[in-house]
């Protein structure tokens, strides 16, 4: 392939090669999941260096070689910039584009995905969300959007997590993270989606073994 592809996406990891090169893991809305090259993108002044940074979110042109892809240029819209003063909410990131991996594939177009995952990245931000909720929020939406959620919560969890569990079904991407849970309807939601998710995902995550023993660190409140 020698041609020039237009794609939108988010970068969920990068990684050093070489002297002065990047290797982009992107989540794409209309390739899925794939490795880009940016060549000097470590280098001081590159126009792409800024494109290279984690969760970097908008366009990418990409020169399709024939085994790999390289950006040529970058137009992003958000840097997600509040991620480099608060370690706790790139954890959470972290933990959410790894999760997104895991489902996106190579070559199949997922729109959805990469809008949920750009909502629950940015809901980082909203100081008035309990991250523990968006967590596991964006967790149960993202099993409904690969089709692998249950239109209601196992077991018997109580009104409250019954009703959050449809709130976040029935909401949009932009929505579904909008709410809060009392403790004892928090628990029940935790457990819920943590039980649908032992159901569904047969692996573990190391950016949430990073994840918990961050939280585990942290005053008890």
């Amino acid at each position: 392939m020698n041609d020039w592809i237009s794609v939108n996406g988010i970068v969920v990891s990068s990684m050093p090669m070489g002297e002065y090169d990047r290797r982009l893991l992107l989540l794409t809305a209309e390739l899925g999941k794939i490795s880009a090259f940016v060549r000097g993108g470590r280098r001081s002044g590159n126009s792409l260096q800024s494109a290279s940074r984690l969760f970097a979110f908008g366009r990418f042109e990409l020169y399709a070689g024939r085994n790999s892809y390289t950006v040529k240029a970058a137009e992003i819209q958000e840097y997600f910039e509040f991620l480099g003063q608060d370690p706790e909410a790139l954890c959470y990131a972290s933990y959410f584009g790894e999760l997104a991996s895991y489902y996106a594939q190579e070559g199949a177009e997922d729109p959805a995905l990469i809008r949920l995952l750009y909502f629950a990245v940015r809901s980082l931000k909203n100081g008035q969300l309990d991250r523990a909720t968006v967590r596991y929020a964006f967790e149960l939406k993202l099993m409904q959007t690969e089709g692998e959620a249950f239109s209601e919560p196992p077991g018997d969890p109580g009104e409250s997590a019954l009703k959050a569990w449809q709130y976040v079904l029935e909401s949009g991407p932009e929505k579904c993270f909008l709410f809060r849970l009392k403790p004892d309807g928090f628990r029940a939601f935790q457990q819920a989606v943590a039980a649908l998710r032992g159901q569904m995902i047969d692996r573990s995550f190391k950016s949430l073994d990073v994840l918990e023993d961050f939280l585990s660190m942290l005053p008890q409140q």
